[in-house]
């Protein structure tokens, strides 16, 4: 199972970044795949969940700003992050959990003031 994540990046407060994670090794339609995020000296939190069917959950931190999506026929799952703020940096994991949790390699954000 390979997760690759980019699209990182330094961005002006109020900006926007996309994020995606190419999968492969994996029937990627059929899984549920996750967005964490993890600040310097913090605990690693969820951002967003899609599932098979597209239905998508999100932090309260994430609602209304960021939105997740993907592309079955490309393997890739998606982040926009809109309006953002600078405690959105954080390095960026995409997840996937079969039997045991798989993580891409992580990509930065870093929002300015």
């Amino acid at each position: 199972v390979q997760l690759q994540a980019c699209g990182g990046g330094l961005v002006q407060a109020g900006g926007s970044l996309r994020l995606s994670c190419k999968a492969s090794g994996i029937n990627f339609r059929i899984n549920t795949m996750h967005w964490y995020r993890q600040a310097p000296g913090k605990q690693r939190e969820l951002v967003a969940t899609i599932t098979s069917a597209s239905s998508t959950n999100y932090s309260e931190s994430a609602k209304g700003r960021f939105t997740i999506s993907r592309d079955n026929a490309r393997r890739t799952l998606y982040l926009q992050m809109d309006r953002l703020k600078p405690e959105d940096t954080a390095v960026y994991y995409c997840h996937v959990h079969l039997g045991r949790p798989f993580w891409g390699q992580g990509t930065q954000v870093t929002v300015s003031s």
